[in-house]
């Protein structure tokens, strides 16, 4: 038992040794160097990355209105972190590797993780390198078929934000009395209220007392309050609830408008059109601005996704006219100063006094009751004094009757403007719009000195698109310029920019089979995708720079001693070279990013459609940088060899 017990210590000890035989005890200057050396050969990449990173950002920073309110704030807060993170990495980091990494360090062969990951990596990246022509086709038809795919995306300014509530806006003839307008309110509400997941309404018809809400009488704003999603039927949507309210309130003489209250907030004062899109109608005489716009309501009303639709009417408006009669003024011995302080006192009211209550004044004004002036006999009878023939009614010397004119009269930059305004439901805001456009410039027949001009959210989202359009071609030239000081080669400054149309295609496809629509949303995410693209590659690079500075070093720089099998070993060791660390970029990102596809709060609509193209691309971008760009690398250096003897080596060090 004792004989048993030695040989087992001896076994261990001389294992033991063994290990101690491969570990290799460095001075505290030794080490300090290595670390030194290690952070220098990546410090270039590190901070050209961050500035490559904050110029993508640059077109973010350059939205105007509502999207640049909306995503300003992200922009700032990815820069600023960015920066602190760059200065922290050149500074802080190599301080503190230096007191940890201490003692005895494993192979990278002998992590399990690594192992595991160059056990499936490296037969793919040779087998890629072995099939060049399939490698790089199988690529360029994956973008070819992804430019199709976002051409056919539907385009939106914004996603949808769900505000928990709708905002129930439906316009009925402009002469609409208080009372007809009461009842029918009181009508809506009750409707509304009977369908069950309606939690509260509350509605309301007219203006407020501000000068900022200008709505006439004949609009009513109702705030649908919904119950919680958990208190609904089941299988039912909010589109369904929508639905259903509509068919419901459909009653003669009201168009029915459907948004939600914050929006329909931001467009009134941002476009000052209520839905989602508007055509104004500019020109000079209202009757002819309300034939226009009737003929462009009868061209759209049949145009598929419109919704809502509905001529602002400048015409309509019933108003009390009083024609003075000035040949019978002289008869009876009156002038026209005596009928206007008649008709101002006996119907609009007189002050002819004043009382303070505390340390505020009401003026008190005078006129004849109700049921002296509620109709056109009663104003006839309305009794005058004259000095010639005593008292006389009002109607001796007026003509008093109602007649037509505009409810309100609206106009933009000192010219008069209608308006016919819709909402886009079932089909994306873009290719609707596009279709009424095209429409109306083929059958819409304009007098002289008239135009129309599209706004609401249509407006924006051109503004949008030619921001991005302008700026995108200034940022990739900054981005090559930063890559081009990084390794001081533009052949590797454009391999690592080519990575971006690669990563554009996991983007597209993610987008397409997500069923989401081209927004301004989904432009930020490709745009935070390029940098995160082109900083994985930068990583990737920085590795086969250096496996090519190995090789040089230990065969020389000459195509005599350097074979082609040399170069492609050197150049699948150079990718699999820190395949952890270029893994973990990559993963960091994709945990970041997907628990915001199952979130399903408050402004997740909106998040969705940034991190879908980060996911899809992250994924097709790391892709095309641990297979195809090592083969573009291996290429570009055997073309280097082939025709100059030599190979340009890099130095991406400091």
């Amino acid at each position: 038992m004792n004989k048993e017990k030695e040989e087992m210590q001896m076994w261990n000890k001389s294992k033991l040794n063994k290990k101690h035989d491969d570990y290799v005890k460095l001075s505290n200057e030794e080490r300090l160097s290595i670390i030194e050396k290690a952070c220098q050969q990546v410090s270039r990449g590190v901070f050209y990355s961050t500035i490559i990173i904050i110029t993508s950002f640059l077109p973010v920073f350059l939205l105007t209105g509502q999207e640049g309110k909306l995503f300003h704030p992200l922009a700032y807060t990815k820069t600023f972190i960015l920066i602190i993170d760059a200065v922290l990495v050149l500074t802080l980091a190599p301080v503190i590797i230096s007191f940890f990494m201490k003692g005895r360090f494993r192979q990278e062969h002998e992590n399990p993780i690594n192992r595991g990951l160059e056990t499936v990596y490296l037969p793919v990246i040779r087998a890629c390198i072995r099939n060049r022509k399939t490698t790089l086709g199988v690529n360029i038809l994956a973008l070819l078929i992804s430019v199709p795919m976002m051409m056919s995306l539907g385009r939106e300014f914004m996603p949808p934000l769900d505000e928990q509530s709708i905002l129930f806006m439906p316009v009925t003839l402009p002469d609409v009395s208080n009372s007809e307008i009461k009842r029918i309110l009181q009508v809506q509400d009750k409707i509304i209220k009977s369908v069950p997941e309606v939690d509260h309404v509350l509605g309301k018809a007219g203006r407020a007392s501000s000068a900022t809400d200008n709505s006439p009488i004949s609009m009513i704003e109702t705030i649908i309050s919904l119950k919680p999603k958990s208190e609904w039927r089941p299988g039912i949507s909010k589109k369904d609830i929508i639905d259903e309210l509509d068919t419901k309130l459909q009653i003669p003489g009201v168009v029915n408008g459907w948004t939600q209250p914050i929006i329909n907030r931001i467009n009134m004062l941002s476009t000052g059109i209520r839905t989602d899109v508007g055509v104004k109608v500019y020109g000079q005489d209202l009757k002819q601005i309300s034939h226009i716009s009737e003929d462009v309501h009868t061209m759209l009303k049949n145009i598929e996704g419109v919704k809502d639709l509905y001529v602002e009417p400048v015409s309509g408006g019933k108003y009390l006219e009083i024609e003075i009669r000035r040949d019978q003024l002289e008869r009876y011995g009156l002038t026209v100063d005596d009928i206007n302080a008649t008709v101002e006192s006996a119907i609009g009211g007189t002050p002819f006094a004043s009382t303070v209550e505390g340390r505020q004044r009401f003026n008190i004004h005078l006129r004849l009751g109700q049921e002296y002036r509620n109709s056109i006999d009663r104003l006839k009878r309305i009794p005058l004094t004259s000095p010639d023939a005593g008292t006389i009614p009002l109607s001796a010397v007026t003509t008093i009757r109602f007649v037509d004119g505009p409810p309100m009269i609206s106009s933009e930059n000192a010219i008069l403007r209608g308006a016919v305004m819709f909402n886009v439901r079932e089909r994306d805001l873009g290719h609707t719009v596009q279709e009424a456009i095209d429409k109306l410039n083929k059958d819409l027949k304009l007098p002289n000195g008239y135009f129309v001009e599209w706004s609401g959210q249509y407006e924006n989202l051109i503004r949008g698109q030619q921001t991005l359009v302008y700026i995108l071609p200034v940022v990739i030239f900054i981005i090559f310029l930063a890559l081009y000081l990084a390794f001081k080669s533009i052949r590797e400054a454009f391999l690592s920019l080519v990575t971006i149309p690669f990563a554009l295609i996991g983007g597209a496809f993610l987008v397409y089979f997500w069923g989401v629509n081209l927004s301004v949303a989904v432009a930020v995410g490709f745009i935070a995708l390029f940098g995160i693209a082109v900083e994985t590659g930068v990583v990737m690079v920085i590795y086969l720079n250096d496996a090519m500075r190995q090789l040089v070093a230990m065969k020389g720089n000459s195509s005599e001693t350097i074979t082609k099998e040399d170069l492609r070993e050197y150049v699948i060791n150079g990718a699999a070279k820190r395949l952890r660390p270029k893994i973990m970029t990559v993963c960091v990102a994709l945990f970041g990013l997907i628990p915001v596809l199952w979130s399903g709060g408050v402004g997740s609509d909106v998040m969705q459609p940034i991190v879908l193209p980060m996911i899809g691309g992250v994924l097709t971008s790391s892709t095309h940088i641990l297979l195809v760009t090592p083969l573009i690398f291996l290429m570009t250096k055997e073309y280097e060899l082939r025709k100059f003897g030599k190979l340009e080596v890099h130095d991406v060090q400091h």
